[in-house]
């Protein structure tokens, strides 16, 4: 029997995604269910992004469907999503941790206990009354982060979080995402660097021109991409 709190697996049956005459996302069927985190690549202006605001329903398709656990609307509570560039509240660390369990419905008397769950998580519990804004840019990526897993999400999405942190923020960052993953978070992230997917990746989502060009598990999709725009992407080849 289908468990109607569950929003995996998140299907899309012949998604298109529209601005005005331009084709952002074009026929798309996939499913996303549990298991190893999946990394969406492609060159920039594939669709990344647009298919990560989908997945979180911040955006309708414009042509077919996208079902959450064979629904077609988005369940609350279970998705999260971490952007390229974190906002910020003006309030403290623990502030825009809260605020989030908030917008969830999270019963105030149970806010505080998965705040400080969710900062120690990150290696943040001492700078919780720290004002957001002031903490550097992997600090705030991490604080997103916090905010996001408070909600103890079923899927994380995740946009590139680590192409502006410094390469230990971003190792740090990785190793709080693939714990997320090792403890039953279903990870979805766009991802332009390479290395870091082979890093993390169980499967691979490769996009090309709004189209999937090919999926794969991460291994095959490196060591053996089945179609030559994979093999050029790879390569470091531009792939227009």
């Amino acid at each position: 029997m289908q468990d109607l709190s569950s929003d995996l697996p998140l299907t899309f049956q012949n998604v298109a995604l529209c601005a005005g005459a331009t084709k952002i996302l074009d026929r798309l069927s996939l499913a996303i269910t549990p298991g190893a985190p999946t990394f969406i690549v492609g060159p920039n202006g594939s669709g990344k992004t647009s298919l990560l605001r989908l997945c979180m329903g911040l955006v309708a398709p414009s042509e077919g469907s996208v079902r959450w656990g064979g629904r077609e609307a988005v369940g609350p509570g279970r998705l999260a999503m971490l952007f390229q560039r974190p906002v910020m509240l003006r309030r403290s660390v623990a502030a825009n941790v809260n605020y989030g369990l908030k917008q969830a419905g999270l019963p105030r008397s149970l806010r505080k206990a998965r705040m400080e769950e969710a900062l120690a998580r990150v290696g943040l519990l001492e700078l919780a009354d720290r004002p957001a804004r002031r903490l550097s840019g992997g600090e705030q990526q991490r604080v997103a982060l916090a905010r996001a897993l408070a909600r103890e999400p079923e899927l994380l999405l995740l946009d590139e979080p680590t192409a502006n942190l410094d390469p230990a923020a971003a190792r740090g960052l990785e190793e709080m995402v693939l714990m997320a993953a090792q403890s039953g978070v279903k990870i979805v992230m766009a991802s332009h660097d390479l290395g870091q997917v082979r890093r993390l990746a169980g499967e691979v989502m490769f996009l090309v021109r709004g189209r999937l060009c090919e999926r794969a598990g991460a291994a095959d999709f490196f060591d053996r991409p089945s179609t030559p725009e994979a093999a050029a992407f790879i390569r470091g080849d531009l792939v227009i």
